[in-house]
This record gives structure tokens, C-alpha cells and sequence, in this order.
């Protein structure tokens, strides 16, 4: 067993700091800082392997500019390649990234993906935990989760991308009911539930999921488990770029949790990655390894 299986597609951003404000149509606008980097799923995975774990990122990748780039720096972050799948045509997936201090916009393409199934992949790669970097729901993911819960993986999935989902779609309550961690940040966290507060907010997601995770930036975070809550506050950072921000955060959760750590500490944990992150522009150049978290941990677990 792997660590982590991170089905997840990739993407190559183009990063923009130092905007005075988003350009709107027949404006142009110069920004003071830019780079290109690799995104999406390559952030988690380079996250994970920093601290240590083993990790199976299963991608699909073509034969374009986008893809060459992100397999190239995947060498160079000692990444495997054992579930990535090349494609002999165009896979592009592209983002522009306008990144402010707390906050960013994002304009994305990619290409339509192959077709695949989560079922067979988590069958034919059993992990400890199954990393899931999006809201998914419906029969497919059913069969997946139930595949998993029978390999006796743990299912962590992240709120992204949820749109204008709610509680009211029964597919998505019964999905929820389906994993293990569910892990999203407050604004989800509102529109999901279409909640008051965030308190009712958490309250209503923990009657689903048996680890309700809720990020609030630079506040810090908060989550509940088996009846039991904890908070942890926000850690000071410079920021240059909040992209992945919340993806580290996942990571670090994850680290904690593989390890058995208390539910406060795998909140600790997820912020520190999480503040570490967003010190340099794309998401996962600073992203720390465990040895800087474990040092961190030291000065603030109490026994």
C-alpha cells in the first residue's frame, strides 16, 4: 500500500503578482511579479512527497507544450510516474492565475480528458488514503468509495469546485455520508449548506461526515470529529501567492492523520503547510518538508 492514491488532472499556471487590480475588457494592466509553474494536481503531489509520504498521482498527459513542461519538473521533484498515463495527442490544460495577498481570480482551459474509472483505480492501487481534490458525487463515486472502504482505504475529499451544489441534492448528502474527512473552506462551507453561520454550517456537515474540516485563510481553521471539536488560530506569513494554499493544507491534514495525530494537531498541521505555501508564487515551491512541520509541532503541542 501506497500512502496516497491523488487522482487528480494537471495544469500549467501562469502566474500574476503585484496587480494593482483584475484587468476588465479594453484595459491592460502590468503586473510587478510572473511565472509559469505547474498546478493542479502537481501541488498536492509535491506537497505529500515533502513530507515524507508515498504518493501514486495518477494523470493523464499529452504530447503538447503544457504537458512536456509539468512531466519535466515532475522528474524534478522526484515524483512518480507509475500512474501517469501519455497520450500521443494534445492534453492542454492551462491556467492564468491573477494572484492578490489574500484572494485571486483564476481563467482556465483544458482539453476534454479520457475517460476513466475511479472504481477500477482504487482497486488496482490500494492506499491508505484516497485523496480527492474535488466535491464528487453520483453512482460512479458510490463505487468507488465503496471499493475503497473495502480495502480499507480512508477517503479525504476536498470541497472544490462544488458550483451551486447544496444539501438539497440528495446525490450529494449520500456522497458525504460516503467519506471519511470532508474538507472545504467557509465560503463553501455557507453556500453547501446555505447555513446562517459557519457554526450551523459545521453542524450540519458533521451529521454526514464522521471529520468535517472548515479553512478560514489567515482566521486558521476549525473541525469536527466523533462529537468533539477543535479550532486552531491562523500562522502569520508573508504572502506573495494564496494559490494551493488550501491543497497544502489538505496535505498537512493528511500527514496527521496517517500519523495518528490529534485532531488538533492535524489542524496544525494542515496551516503550517497551508501558511508555508503561500510565501512564494505557484502553490507548492515552499511547500514544507516534514522535518520543518515536526519542528514546528514541537513548540506547540501541549502533553
Amino acid at each position: 500500500m501506497v500512502d496516497v492514491l491523488l487522482p487528480s488532472p494537471y495544469s500549467c499556471d501562469l502566474v500574476f503578482t503585484g496587480l494593482p487590480r483584475i484587468p476588465q475588457l479594453g484595459d491592460e494592466v502590468f503586473s510587478q511579479g510572473f511565472k509559469i509553474l505547474p498546478g493542479a494536481g502537481f501541488i498536492p503531489a509535491v506537497a505529500l512527497t515533502r513530507l515524507g509520504l508515498q504518493v501514486d498521482w495518477a494523470c493523464d498527459f499529452g504530447s503538447d507544450f503544457f504537458s512536456r513542461y509539468v512531466l519535466e519538473e515532475a522528474g524534478q521533484q522526484n515524483l512518480s510516474h507509475h500512474l501517469f498515463q501519455v497520450y500521443d495527442k494534445p492534453l492542454q490544460a492551462v491556467t492564468v492565475a491573477y494572484s492578490f495577498p489574500q484572494e485571486r481570480a483564476f481563467l482556465s482551459y483544458m482539453d476534454p480528458l479520457p475517460s476513466s474509472d475511479l472504481t477500477d483505480l482504487v482497486r488496482q492501487n490500494p492506499a491508505r488514503c484516497l485523496l480527492l481534490m474535488s466535491l464528487q458525487y453520483g453512482p460512479a463515486f458510490l463505487e468507488a468509495a465503496k471499493a475503497a472502504h473495502a480495502a480499507g482505504t480512508l477517503i479525504f475529499m476536498d470541497g472544490q469546485a462544488l458550483g451551486d451544489t447544496s444539501l438539497a441534492n440528495p446525490e450529494v448528502v449520500t456522497a458525504l455520508k460516503s467519506v471519511d474527512i470532508f474538507s472545504l473552506n467557509q465560503e463553501e462551507a455557507l453556500r453547501l449548506t446555505r447555513a446562517p453561520g459557519i457554526q450551523s454550517a459545521a453542524k450540519a456537515l458533521a451529521e454526514l461526515t464522521p471529520t468535517v474540516v472548515i479553512k478560514s485563510g489567515p482566521e486558521g481553521a476549525m473541525a469536527n470529529r466523533g462529537g468533539g471539536s477543535a479550532r486552531v488560530p491562523g500562522i502569520p506569513a508573508e504572502v506573495v501567492d494564496t494559490t494551493g494554499a488550501g491543497d497544502n493544507f489538505d496535505c498537512g491534514f493528511v500527514y496527521g492523520t496517517l500519523r495518528g495525530y490529534s485532531l488538533e494537531d492535524c489542524l496544525r498541521c494542515g496551516n503550517y503547510c497551508g501558511s508555508r505555501s503561500t510565501t512564494t508564487r505557484g502553490g507548492w515551491e515552499a511547500s514544507p518538508t516534514a522535518g520543518f512541520l515536526e519542528a514546528y509541532l514541537g513548540t506547540k503541542r501541549t502533553y
